[in-house]
């Protein structure tokens, strides 16, 4: 393999201008890309961005320079306008395969040597006068074509398996929908409750003052908004408290038959805790929602209840939007729920568990063409 300097792989436009009106319709900043993806999904502004900026055609590559260890790297899906915090890269073809150049650009390879040279501490930033002394190690032409080749295919079945994941989340969406209806509108004519009718909402606890987690596994894990996925606990990252920390904390405890709710920083995360971890402390940046024995909702289909527009769009609305976004446990009593019968409740929680399944499997085959993919860009980069 040859060993070049940047400069010499890829050129760097600068062209910019001053939005007008009409550019608010092509306009791409780094809000628009997500790390993981060279495709652009969404772009756009509700007003005319302000400031110039940079201009893009179809094609160029767009990389995010500012707060590069964000990884942001996406292919322009039309001629417009970039963000003065990106940079517009296109390949000098004589060196590198136009195929195989974004695909490099987005490679931990290139990424990792960049983030290295980012300067300053709040919002770190790559200049081109240090990218473009940076070298790089590249195969030849005709084997990045054939790696180009090899990596578009994996991508472009990465991207089917994302849309499949987008698609089976709108099939329960559509399906809840076209079963119960919506709160506002009641097509079926349902019973409606609101949560605090059937069920009690408390708080977590903070840990005491000068009280930390315990070294290693106790028979008390603590549960955190960060443990909190996928309407479980992910048990692998649990930390755990110590016997005389959770003796003073011990009322705020949450059961495997309770609902947990993150109220504070990030709203809304719902689910249930599983029963190999019965009894676990709950942080105050939680709350649990405790049923009555006699509640008219089964305990699953409320956890998708709330996850799902009909339950989440209240929450939101009932969510203080401040530095710290909170939700108030008396807002949570408020939360309408519709009431089907027993036995369509199960239906349903039944189609959206094989969803969830279903969900999960694409996941994996995601995971698994992430690791082929990184695999084949290790072996043939420097």
């Amino acid at each position: 393999m040859a060993k070049y300097k940047f400069e010499d792989i890829a050129f760097n436009s600068t062209d910019k201008k001053k939005p007008v009106e009409e550019d608010k319709y092509k306009y791409i900043g780094l809000e628009h890309l997500d790390t993981g993806s060279l495709k652009v999904s969404r772009y756009g502004s509700d007003i005319a961005p302000k400031g110039e900026k940079l201009l893009m055609k179809k094609g160029d590559v767009l990389f995010g320079k500012r707060r590069a260890y964000q990884k942001k790297v996406a292919i322009a899906p039309f001629d417009g306008i970039f963000s003065a915090h990106g940079m517009v890269l296109r390949p000098k073809e004589n060196v590198v395969d136009k195929e195989f150049f974004p695909l490099f650009i987005s490679s931990d390879y290139f990424l990792d040597a960049a983030i290295k040279i980012s300067v300053g501490s709040l919002s770190p930033t790559i200049n081109w006068r240090d990218l473009k002394e940076l070298e790089f190690e590249l195969p030849g032409l005709s084997e990045q074509c054939k790696l180009a080749k090899a990596l578009w295919s994996v991508n472009r079945t990465k991207e089917a398996y994302k849309r499949l994941l987008y698609y089976t989340d709108e099939l329960v969406k559509s399906q809840f929908f076209e079963l119960f209806g919506d709160v506002e509108h009641n097509p079926k004519a349902l019973p409606i409750k609101k949560i605090g009718d059937f069920a009690e909402v408390k708080g977590g606890k903070r840990l005491p003052k000068g009280e930390g987690y315990a070294d290693g596994p106790t028979e008390h894990p603590y549960v955190r908004v960060v443990d909190m996925i996928n309407r479980s606990v992910e048990l692998s990252g649990l930390v755990y408290l110590s016997e005389e920390t959770h003796k003073k904390i011990s009322r705020y405890v949450i059961s495997s038959k309770d609902i947990y709710i993150s109220i504070a920083g990030t709203i809304g995360q719902i689910g249930c805790i599983p029963e190999c971890i019965e009894g676990a402390n709950l942080t105050e940046n939680a709350a649990k929602i405790v049923l009555q024995s006699d509640a008219p909702v089964d305990r699953d289909y409320l956890i998708w209840y709330l996850s799902l527009p009909v339950g989440a769009d209240q929450i939101e609305a009932k969510t203080m939007h401040t530095t710290q976004p909170k939700l108030a446990l008396y807002r949570i009593e408020e939360i309408e729920v519709l009431i089907p019968t027993a036995n369509e409740q199960k239906r349903f929680v039944a189609l959206a568990r094989q969803s969830d399944k279903s969900k999960f499997e694409l996941n994996q085959a995601i995971s698994e063409l992430n690791a082929t993919y990184k695999k084949i860009l290790l072996e043939n980069l420097g």
